[in-house]
């Protein structure tokens, strides 16, 4: 069975207007926020075999906040998960080999949230994810399917963390 992460960038900051959006960084609660995801995802052994990061600022600082958990996963920067619509998102997942047994994907909202929404038909924490997915929130879908194969309603969600819950 293959698993995928979705973990929505942490807390950016917005102190300096006269950065592009891209370009924002973490704010020090996304630099705590991302700690602490770090720190459950060495507790409850999250290994993806593969890292698809957006190339905005904040997701590759949430990324290298992360490296202490995930370190032995091999990591793809890409300029096309910058903003991507959750339809942009499936299609470059139906893309990973399906000998990688499962993928983080570190991005944006809303195509974020939409495609968790899209991919989960089942999971005791569906409603919640449904509600909000805020910065630095973290679902975890098991597929019943290939990567290539994955479809609309075809997950469930075995997981979803945010922040507040690890304090």
């Amino acid at each position: 069975m293959h698993t995928l992460y979705l973990l929505r960038h942490a807390k950016s900051s917005w102190d300096d207007p006269r950065l592009v959006d891209h370009a924002r960084p973490l704010a020090p609660r996304g630099r705590r926020d991302a700690t602490r995801i770090a720190r459950h995802l060495g507790r409850v052994g999250v290994e993806p075999g593969l890292v698809l990061c957006s190339s905005a600022a904040r997701t590759r600082e949430t990324l290298e906040l992360l490296r202490p958990a995930i370190d032995n996963a091999a990591v793809a920067i890409e300029d096309e998960l910058y903003a991507a619509s959750s339809d942009e998102l499936l299609a470059r997942l139906r893309r990973v080999p399906d000998a990688v047994a499962s993928v983080m994907l570190i991005g944006h909202n809303p195509g974020l949230h939409e495609l968790a929404i899209v991919l989960a038909s089942a999971g005791r924490e569906l409603g919640r994810l449904e509600e909000k997915f805020p910065t630095a929130a973290l679902a975890t879908l098991a597929l019943g399917t290939t990567w290539s194969g994955l479809a609309p309603g075809g997950s469930t969600l075995a997981a979803y963390v945010v922040p507040k819950q690890l304090r």
